[in-house]
């Protein structure tokens, strides 16, 4: 007999089981390891494919910097894996070990509802992994629903009649993928690669829960626990009106067929998300404009709604009254606060133009157009406000206000999906604006492209979605263009500049290795010059050319040491035979150095004369009057031409440094700590040039000196910064770092971190316009 068909092992509802008993923890410990086995298989199979995804998203990203960071990626968890694979399993296991006492859980358990789930999250500007955890649970919840109802009804009655459900059971979607989210705050990976991970985890975990679950229900049912249970899942209001299609939903019958949507596929979760915000602050919007008896946007209907066919008309109309205008102005100062008010009042001219149109203004229209109308108004209201555009370029990208909210109604994806056309190429509008600056764009050639596709959209969009991927087909090609032109004067500079830099750093190991063999000795000038001149120069070219460890660099070295032995005086006979055989070799090997560093044959033949008379006094031999070498150094030095620089004189000379690599920064600086994480490609806007402010990228990093290399969008220099220097201009806000995400992410977030704000105010609300 089986354990189920025993009537004395059955446990039902009615018969709740006493957590603290033996055989509670049996149950458990049996859960727990069926739990352990299975997820830690599949999250071993999820991180064994990060490094092939990772090296296949390396191999196509776009440039170097998104390159390095992907394998920078595939490093990091390597390294930290292990952690994370601990951290995320223990987190379960315990939470299945706290499940007979729920005073003691967190209270910070997941959320059960999908749509809600990250909105505290969101806020802090993590709208891209909210959303990534948010899509994985709502997805799961609803393809396990029957399955994960039978594992929450066995575990509350082994839980003593606790209420275990999606949001409090540690093996449900919303459970495990918070327990990895925080696991994964072990690794400081680039949220690019977490996403991945999550995906991946996702797949290979979350994807299997229906095993995991089966398992359990067949393990438990087998012990005697509800064995005859009906899988029902019991639906809320709620669920089920959002497993109806939330965007029907809201608006009237027939509106969603108007809008190109079927039922269930629009909205995602970051428009449940905003859904749900814009919904929140109009319900206390639309009880003060009740209370009011405000006829604007909250006032009830007077009469139908408009459909999405007159919300496009009267769009159109507004449209051609900006394109028949003629082309776009020059940007004055007070444009943007002139299209800021604008941004803001088109709700109210777009109710006005309705009414125009159809005879009567309507008060109202439906719950989805609006957060659409109110959503890409926060959209432009947050590209006019934006501090990483320039000016001018902010003006002429707020005038796609309209064509960018007909194009919004047409297709409500737009938001959600980040490879939308419309999307990428407001994106790439920006991207190429964020470095414009006149210095740079003198032949206005960038300009002029922006106003093009500006006006484009504003002359030729009606209801062609497909003009987005033509015009950011086109816009492409012209970044392309310019940026190989960009990158050949990028490489020259950053090669011109190493090259200064390492002849630099030779000049100054060269003097130090002469310096150092000199010592505390006082040489003839003659030998003195020798060696801080000529003998100093050939040193650095045979560092640049043979290397350090080269044989050329080590006999160049010998002949110092050699050089120097020669003046030691001579007091005997055994010191006057060394010294006459060190001659023969130290005069081929001078020889040889002068012809490297470009001596003209009678300009060594003379240095070589005074070396001859020199030695010849020192052996004690008789010289010619006309051949006595001169102590005063100027005289000596005449024997080496001009041309041939000191190197030695310029290591003595103690280094000039910029005030600012004299203030002391504090290395847990957050000024410290941002100049230490930027990576080339990164632009930063710089004031305190005497010109106009000035837009450069960072492009190069020396692994010599640790300066940074900033240029223009052209490529061409704009200066060059000690991490010292580069903190101080952070620090006196003299510079600032420009974001590096897409605007559009920018936007969404700072949308729904503004929403968020329980002290804000209603969406921004109409200025009636007849």
């Amino acid at each position: 007999m089986n354990e189920a068909s025993d009537p004395s092992r059955v446990v039902n509802l009615n018969q709740r089981m006493d957590p603290a008993s033996e055989r509670v923890g049996e149950l458990l410990n049996t859960v727990r390891g069926i739990a352990n086995r299975r997820l830690q298989q599949w999250v071993g199979n999820a991180f064994e494919h990060v490094d092939d995804a990772l090296f296949d998203l390396a191999e196509k990203a776009e440039n170097n910097a998104a390159q390095m960071h992907y394998f920078d990626g595939m490093r990091e968890v390597r390294k930290r894996r292990p952690a994370v694979e601990r951290h995320f399993l223990g987190a379960i296991s315990r939470s299945l070990g706290e499940l007979t006492h729920p005073s003691q859980q967190p209270s910070t358990s997941a959320p059960a509802s999908p749509g809600t789930v990250e909105l505290s999250l969101v806020a802090d500007n993590e709208l891209e992994e909210s959303l990534a955890i948010t899509s994985m649970i709502g997805k799961n919840e609803s393809r396990l629903a029957r399955d994960l109802f039978a594992v929450n009804q066995r575990l509350s009655v082994i839980c003593g009649g606790h209420k275990i459900d999606d949001a409090n059971n540690p093996v449900a979607p919303a459970t495990l993928a918070q327990a990895f989210r925080q696991a994964l705050h072990e690794l400081s990976a680039d949220m690019r690669v977490k996403l991945i991970i999550f995906k991946l985890f996702d797949r290979y975990l979350l994807s299997s829960l229906e095993e995991l679950y089966q398992e359990i229900n067949t393990e438990l049912a087998r012990a005697g626990v509800l064995p005859h249970l009906r899988h029902e899942v019991a639906r809320s209001g709620a669920k089920a009106a959002a497993a109806s299609g939330n965007a029907n939903a809201q608006q009237p019958a027939g509106a969603a067929a108007e809008n190109g949507e079927e039922a269930g596929d629009i909205p995602s979760d970051l428009l449940q998300t905003l859904h749900a915000l814009f919904s929140a602050r109009r319900g206390s919007a639309g009880i003060n404009a009740g209370n009011a008896g405000s006829g604007g946007m909250h006032a009830m209907p007077t009469g139908p709604l408009p459909s999405a066919n007159e919300l496009l008309g009267a769009l159109s109309v507004l449209q051609s009254q900006i394109a028949s205008a003629g082309p776009l102005p020059l940007a004055q100062p007070d444009d943007a606060a002139e299209l800021s008010r604008e941004v803001m009042q088109l709700k109210g001219q777009l109710l006005s133009q309705i009414g125009a149109l159809r005879g009567e203004r309507p008060s109202h229209v439906a719950t989805i157009d609006e957060d659409t109308i109110d959503l890409v108004g926060m959209l432009f209201e947050f590209i006019l406000e934006d501090r990483n555009l320039p000016a001018e370029m902010q003006v002429m990208l707020a005038r796609l206000q309209i064509p960018y909210l007909k194009a919004a109604i047409l297709d409500r994806k737009l938001f959600a999906h980040r490879q939308h056309p419309a999307r990428r190429l407001l994106d790439c509008l920006a991207e190429q604006a964020k470095g414009w600056s006149e210095e740079s764009d003198r032949d206005r050639r960038l300009h002029d492209k922006v106003k093009w596709v500006v006006e484009q959209l504003l002359h030729e969009f009606d209801d062609d979605m497909g003009i987005f991927e033509r015009l950011l087909t086109d816009l492409q090609q012209f970044q392309d263009v310019n940026k190989r032109r960009s990158e050949l004067a990028e490489q020259r500079v950053a090669e011109s500049t190493r090259g200064r830099e390492k002849l630099e750093q030779a000049r100054r190991r060269a003097a130090r290795e002469i310096l150092d063999r000199i010592g505390e000795r006082k040489l003839p000038p003659l030998v003195h010059g020798v060696l801080a001149r000529a003998w100093a120069n050939h040193m650095v070219l045979t560092l640049l050319r043979q290397g350090e460890t080269s044989p050329e660099f080590k006999s160049a070295l010998r002949f110092v040491d050699d050089f120097i032995a020669s003046t030691r005086a001579v007091t005997d006979p055994e010191s006057r035979q060394n010294l006459r055989q060190m001659l023969p070799g130290i005069e081929r090997a001078l020889r040889q150095g002068l012809a490297n560093v470009a001596f003209q044959e009678h300009d060594t033949e003379r240095l070589l004369g005074q070396l001859h008379a020199y030695y010849r006094q020192q052996l004690g031999e008789t010289v010619e009057t006309t051949e006595v070498v001169t102590t005063d150094e100027d005289s000596a030095m005449l024997a080496i031409p001009d041309s041939i620089q000191p190197v030695i004189q310029r290591e003595a000379e103690p280094e000039e440094s910029s005030p600012e690599e004299n203030v002391a920064i504090p290395p847990d600086s957050p000024e410290w700590q941002q100049v230490q994480a930027l990576q080339p490609g990164t632009w930063l806007e710089f004031s305190h040039f005497e010109e106009a402010m000035t837009r450069a990228k960072l492009s190069w990093i020396s692994p010599m000196s640790g300066r940074y290399l900033f240029v223009n969008r052209r490529g061409l220099k704009v200066a060059d910064y000690s991490p010292q220097e580069l903190a101080v201009l952070l620090i006196d806000g003299l510079a600032r770092i420009l974001a590096a995400n897409a605007l559009f992410d920018r936007a969404l977030s700072a949308i729904v971190g503004r929403l968020s704000q329980s002290d804000n105010a209603a969406p921004p609300a109409a200025t009636d316009t007849e």
